[in-house]
């Protein structure tokens, strides 16, 4: 009964292995076949390998000023997220003051609010400060988007630091900065790594937002110009999975890298508080 039970439960992680995994091996093998190929056997390896696509849009297509622009609004927030969040996050856990789980809770709360019913307020303070088709525009939206999963994850992750280490920086004379960066950021880096690598990792798949904000190419990222291959590139699948290829790739080996501490920088969101 015990080997019937390991041979189910190989099986259903088998089952989804593949299931997670083969689109996206039959995107980025379809990439390097002809249009023929693809037509002629959507599942059939390639005769050969083809990257004609890559170098078509690679040359051909702006692809480097719309993946600068991905990289800018995608990382762009970081800079100043991580660190405010991490501050705010800090203060929530180790600090005890009124209405602090009020104002966890509103912070939070943001994650059940979905991205449509935020698109008329957002729509009139962008229009109003005069940012509609800016980069910067999509740089404070991608901002407060992260900040709700950014806090539930860094409060959690300085929770599990023990006080006593603060208590005794206190003693020793450090205020609230020297505390936060020189032992508690230190401490917090599986936490942090976490938000910063799903934050980018949001930033850089967003469409929704990138699309409505923006209309020219000179600002528009990735995943919109993905959307125009599909119409400009109807009939010709292999650089439609080019163009695929090329924009989750980056993230799956960011992902990739940091694999183990998103791991532990997520588990420690079970803790309690």
């Amino acid at each position: 009964m015990k080997i019937l039970g390991k041979f189910f439960m190989y099986a259903i992680m088998i089952s989804v292995v593949i299931v997670s995994i083969f689109p996206l091996l039959w995107v980025i093998v379809s990439s390097m076949k002809t249009n023929g190929e693809i037509l002629a056997g959507p599942f059939v390896l390639p005769s050969s390998l083809n990257f004609d696509g890559y170098k078509y849009v690679l040359t051909q297509y702006k692809f480097f000023t719309y993946a600068l622009n991905s990289i800018i609004v995608s990382i762009g927030p970081l800079f100043i997220a991580l660190p405010a969040y991490a501050m705010a996050s800090y203060v929530i856990a180790k600090y005890r003051f009124p209405l602090r789980k009020t104002i966890y809770a509103l912070f939070t709360i943001t994650l059940l609010i979905p991205a449509h019913a935020r698109t008329q307020p957002l729509f009139t303070l962008i229009y109003k400060l005069n940012l509609y088709d800016t980069k910067s525009a999509l740089i404070l939206i991608y901002l407060s988007l992260g900040m709700a999963m950014s806090i539930f994850i860094l409060k959690a992750t300085f929770m599990a630091i023990p006080k006593s280490l603060d208590e005794a920086a206190t003693i020793d004379g450090a205020g609230f900065f020297r505390t936060f960066f020189t032992i508690n950021a230190p401490l917090a880096k599986n936490g942090l790594l976490t938000a910063g690598v799903l934050m980018f990792l949001a930033n850089w798949n967003e469409f929704y937002f990138a699309s409505l904000f923006t209309i020219s190419s000179k600002h528009r990222t990735l995943p919109i110009m993905t959307n125009y291959f599909n119409s400009d590139f109807s009939y010709d699948y292999t650089k439609t999975f080019v163009a695929l290829t090329l924009l989750i790739v980056p993230g799956i080996i960011i992902y990739a890298f940091a694999q183990e501490q998103i791991s532990s920088g997520v588990a420690s969101t079970g803790i309690k508080g």
